[in-house]
């Protein structure tokens, strides 16, 4: 039998309209060994009659380019390959970033934004480097992420929405997390600790999750909600805008010193954490500029150990669709302190990359498909607190805008 045979490489191709642009990328995708370049095009259209001939595995693709821009280039590759992983490559300024949101909105997979002001070709390549490469590997599928496969042998693997504490124990694997660590929650017992905050982290894939959770949630849900999301500066600003218009919650980019309080969501900006503090009576938003974490800025275990600090086990963290394992610490610290975990399962998961590690070190007390997310938020709001009168308010807004 053949023994280490090389797993095949995956094959992108670039479409772009600058030259200049499809060098750059061209030449930072050969540079990794896993990948190679198996086409090129200079517009939308060109980019259909390559993909239907080249049959690549993922696509990077510009949004401004004549004939056929990258807006319309997504309706039509949805249409002919609904799962072809494709990777927005836009622009990092207002108008880019409602190009990316409404690309996402049509079937787009994950975006990069281009390098700008990076003072060299060198300094431009390894952003390029360091933002595309991981995306192209996790979209394809090549490095593992811990399941339930990665359980020792004689465990059982669960079905989504099982609670924690019907599991077996397992323990994560050392090359995930560093040193293994207990993986079962002790069965709950008493009534459960109210909700005073709820926490929800996310990634690539995360705005479409968002836009599907958050209108779904009721207008008078009652506990204040926090958001990170891997994004950049501006892009955020614009995903709170989209989603307010959405949604019965009021939803709003962070700022510091912002007031937490029931029914509105803040969402952390682009390039800065989300932490908190006590002023008084209330809490609020305390913005910083620390090193990133899992080299992200904003990172959710950042929002997730402030949070801890202030409410204690009274947060309900929700893990979203994202690539890494941002949120995993900061939800062991919660769980252990009696808080709830839920994790979004891998079927509806753009990647189950960060839901998936918090489900692998058997953190989450339900792992559940996306549109079953928002009830179990409800159903947890509601058991600490008693039962919700029956209210017309829920996902009004949602209701009419979808």
């Amino acid at each position: 039998m053949a023994t280490g045979m090389a797993a095949p490489m995956i094959r992108v191709l670039v479409v772009d309209d600058s030259v200049v642009v499809r060098k750059l990328v061209t030449d930072v995708l050969e540079a990794d060994a896993g990948i190679t370049v198996a086409g090129i095009a200079a517009n939308g259209k060109i980019a259909l009659q390559k993909i239907e001939q080249l049959n690549p595995d993922i696509v990077t693709l510009d949004i401004e380019m004549p004939e056929m821009d990258g807006l319309e280039t997504i309706v039509e590759i949805r249409k002919r390959w609904p799962t072809l992983p494709v990777i927005m490559f836009s622009t990092l300024t207002a108008q880019g970033a409602a190009a990316t949101l409404e690309a996402l909105a049509r079937g787009a997979t994950d975006y990069v934004t281009k390098p700008a002001n990076v003072g060299s070709v060198l300094q431009a390549q390894h952003r390029v480097r360091d933002d595309l490469i991981p995306r192209i590997h996790g979209l394809c599928g090549r490095r593992a992420i811990p399941t339930a496969a990665a359980r020792p042998s004689g465990t059982a693997s669960t079905a989504p929405g099982t609670p924690v504490s019907a599991r077996p124990a397992v323990v994560a694997p050392k090359s995930a997390f560093g040193a293994p660590v207990p993986v079962a929650k002790a069965p709950r017992t008493g009534a459960p600790l109210p909700v005073e905050l709820l926490a929800i982290g996310s990634s690539t894939g995360g705005p479409n999750a968002l836009v599907s959770l958050i209108p779904q949630l009721p207008a008078d849900l009652g506990v204040p909600v926090v958001i990170t999301q891997h994004m950049p500066p501006v892009f955020t600003r614009l995903l709170a805008e989209r989603l307010d218009g959405l949604s019965g919650l009021t939803v709003r980019e962070a700022t510091d010193g912002a007031v937490l309080a029931p029914n509105v969501v803040w969402l952390a900006p682009g390039d800065t954490h989300m932490a908190f503090a006590k002023r008084g009576t209330s809490v609020v938003v305390a913005l910083n500029k620390d090193a990133p974490e899992h080299s992200c800025r904003p990172a959710v275990d950042v929002m997730l150990r402030s949070a801890h600090a202030i409410f204690g086990g009274r947060v309900l963290t929700v893990i979203l669709t994202g690539m890494g394992r941002d949120g995993t610490l900061g939800a062991e610290i919660l769980s252990r302190s009696g808080g709830s975990v839920f994790a979004q399962d891998a079927a509806t998961s753009v990647v189950w990359g960060m839901p998936g590690f918090v489900a692998g070190a058997g953190l989450a007390d339900r792992i559940l498909p996306l549109g079953e997310i928002a009830d179990a938020i409800v159903e947890r709001v509601d058991a600490g607190r008693g039962t919700r009168n029956n209210s017309p308010t829920r996902g009004a807004r949602g209701a009419a805008a979808r």
